[in-house]
């Protein structure tokens, strides 16, 4: 089982970037998804995760209004759009397959982890 995180890179800041996590060895279309991102220094956050149908999302207030989460069950992918970039956006990102059909806020609901991909925004 693998979540494969791409679409990282160094952008200034109010640009916008696409982060797309691609699952393989099994489907997650019953499972929460989750991204997480982790600064330098800071503990690992979740950012934004979706119900296994895309029914419910959430958002960190952080990034409430700026970030979209989204999922393609058929193409078992997640991926999260990023606008409005800051620089206290950098940080690895991480995406995770939830334990349940519902997403959690802790890093401990989720059971897949995929490499990160880091973001960086210059000011």
């Amino acid at each position: 089982v693998q979540l494969q995180a791409s679409g990282g890179g160094l952008v200034q800041a109010g640009d916008s970037l696409r982060l797309s996590c691609a699952a393989s060895g099994r489907t997650f279309s019953n499972n929460a998804m989750g991204w997480f991102r982790q600064a330098p220094g800071k503990e690992r956050e979740l950012v934004a995760a979706i119900s296994w149908n895309g029914g419910r999302t959430y958002y960190a207030d952080s990034v409430k209004g700026r970030f979209t989460i989204s999922r393609d069950n058929a193409k078992n992918t997640v991926t999260l759009q990023m606008n409005s970039l800051k620089p206290e956006d950098t940080a690895d990102y991480y995406c995770a397959a939830g334990r349940f059909a519902v997403a959690g806020s802790e890093p401990s609901d989720y059971s897949y982890w995929g490499k990160g991909t880091q973001v960086t925004v210059s000011s």
